[in-house]
């Protein structure tokens, strides 16, 4: 193959080329972008659920933790506590262990929880990838 011939080939090739590469980093693109509302949908998901399950504990708690808190009130006053210190010891229990479970419940609210980790793993794969085709 003499100079001309070769030169004419990598013309047509060069656009090819670099059109291919076009079209491949869009694919890649929406790919990346498909990936990323899903993993975001799916965290979303996660939260409304946790949400959901919280609030209808708490509203199945509410009374009967009334219910059992007074009985046992009822009982420390029958042991011969007066009944103001009975109140205060029960109270002073479901706070402390009620603050406990918020603190726990809330867990599943915090930001590194809704991170899109896959995307974001996939992402740094792809910029990898994409270095070493550009090194090689």
């Amino acid at each position: 193959m003499d100079d001309m011939t070769r030169d004419t080939t990598m013309r047509r090739r060069l656009p090819d080329l670099f059109g291919d590469v076009v079209a491949d980093g869009t694919a890649l693109f929406r790919s990346e972008v498909r990936l990323a509302r899903a993993e975001v949908s799916d965290k979303i998901n996660q939260l409304t659920r946790g949400l959901t399950m919280l609030v209808i504990g708490a509203v199945l708690l509410i009374p009967a933790l009334v219910v059992l808190m007074t009985a046992l009130v009822a009982a420390l006053v029958e042991q011969g506590t007066e009944p103001t210190l009975a109140a205060a010891i029960v109270g002073g229990v479901a706070l402390v262990l009620g603050m406990v479970l918020m603190l726990v419940g809330m867990r599943s609210f915090r930001s590194e929880n809704l991170v899109p980790r896959a995307t974001i793993q996939q992402l740094q794969n792809d910029a990898s990838l994409a270095k070493q085709q550009v090194r090689t």
